[in-house]
C-alpha cells in the first residue's frame, strides 16, 4: 500500500535521535535526570523526554498532517491517547523502549514508532541503538532487517513447537493476584519464559525466529504497534487473549503472540486458562 509518509526517513529518524539524544546519556545519567512515573520501576529520562521533543520536530517536516502519539507527550496529557481512536493518520513513538534497562545501564532498550491509517496499524519500525539496525514492516508487504548500509533480510517466525518444547517471553508484571499465581503456575508447561523488560527485543526475538512467543497484559500503542504489525508480517499469529483483533485503540485485554493460529490457541488454552 501507499503509506502517508516516506518510511524510511521515519526510521532514519529514530536512529538521528538516538545517536544525538539517547547513547550520549547512556550510563552518564545523573541523579535528577530519572524520574519515577506510576511506581519505581515505571521511569523517565531526560533521554526520553529530549529525543521524544526532537522525534516530533523532526516528524513535523515530512508528516505535517500526523497525530502525534509519544510515550512521554501522553504522560503529560492523558487526553491525547484518546484521540487515537478517531483520527485518520497518527505516527505513535516510545523513544526509549526498556527506560527501566536504559537507566539501570544495561544495553537492551530500543526506538520504535508505528504508522496509523484510519484505523490500522500500516508501517511499524523497531530501532537497536546498540545494535545500528531496525526491523521494520509495512502492512503486506513482509518484515525485514535492516541495516544501515541498505542490507535487508526477510525476517520469518519459527516452525511451530509443541507447547513443553516452547520457549518464549512473557510480561508477568501486569497480572495481578490470583489471575498472576495461576499464569505463572501454567507457564511451567513451556521449556522456558523469560522478560527482557524490553517489548523491542522481545517482538525482534520473536518475528527474528528464536522464541515461539510473547505474552503482555498491559496495552499500551507505542510497545506493542510496531511489534504486533512485524510479529504478523514475519508470519505470527497474534491477538488479544479473548482471540480478538488487537487494534490500535486497544489499551487492555492483554495480548499474545505465537508462530501459528493453533499453537497461540493452545498457549491461550493451557497458560492463561479460562
Amino acid at each position: 500500500m501507499t503509506l502517508p509518509l516516506d518510511f524510511t526517513k521515519l526510521a532514519d529518524l529514530l536512529r538521528l535521535a538516538a545517536k544525538t539524544e539517547i547513547l550520549p546519556r547512556f550510563r552518564r545519567l545523573g541523579g535528577d535526570d530519572v524520574r519515577a512515573k506510576s511506581e519505581p520501576s515505571d521511569l523517565v529520562t531526560e533521554a526520553d523526554e529530549a529525543a521524544e521533543r526532537m522525534i516530533r520536530r523532526e516528524l513535523d517536516a515530512f508528516a505535517p498532517g500526523a497525530l502525534f502519539i509519544g510515550e512521554e507527550s501522553v504522560a503529560a496529557d492523558p487526553a491525547l491517547l484518546g484521540k487515537l481512536a478517531d483520527t485518520d493518520f497518527a505516527v505513535v513513538v516510545d523513544p526509549v523502549d526498556g527506560t527501566f534497562n536504559f537507566a539501570s545501564g544495561i544495553p537492551a532498550f530500543g526506538v520504535m514508532a508505528s504508522v496509523v491509517w484510519k484505523g490500522e496499524t500500516v508501517a511499524g519500525v523497531i530501532y537497536d541503538p546498540m545494535g545500528d539496525d531496525w526491523i521494520m514492516a509495512e502492512k503486506g508487504a513482509g518484515a525485514f532487517l535492516r541495516r544501515p548500509g541498505g542490507e535487508a533480510i526477510r525476517l520469518s517466525v519459527d516452525k511451530p513447537k509443541p507447547i513443553a518444547d516452547m520457549v518464549g517471553m512473557a510480561s508477568a508484571g501486569y497480572f495481578y493476584g490470583d489471575e498472576r499465581e495461576r499464569i505463572l503456575s501454567n507457564l511451567a508447561k513451556v521449556r522456558m519464559f523469560a522478560s527482557y523488560r524490553c517489548a523491542a527485543h522481545e517482538y525482534r526475538t520473536f518475528a527474528s525466529g528464536h522464541v515461539q512467543f510473547v505474552l503482555y497484559n498491559k496495552l499500551m500503542p507505542w510497545d506493542h504497534l510496531a511489534g504486533t504489525l512485524i510479529a504478523t508480517e514475519a508470519g505470527g499469529y497474534v491477538a488479544r487473549l479473548d482471540g480478538s483483533p488487537y487494534l490500535p485503540h486497544h489499551v487492555e485485554g492483554g495480548l499474545l503472540a505465537a508462530t501459528d493460529k493453533e499453537s497461540w490457541q493452545e498457549l491461550r488454552n493451557e497458560i492463561i486458562g479460562h
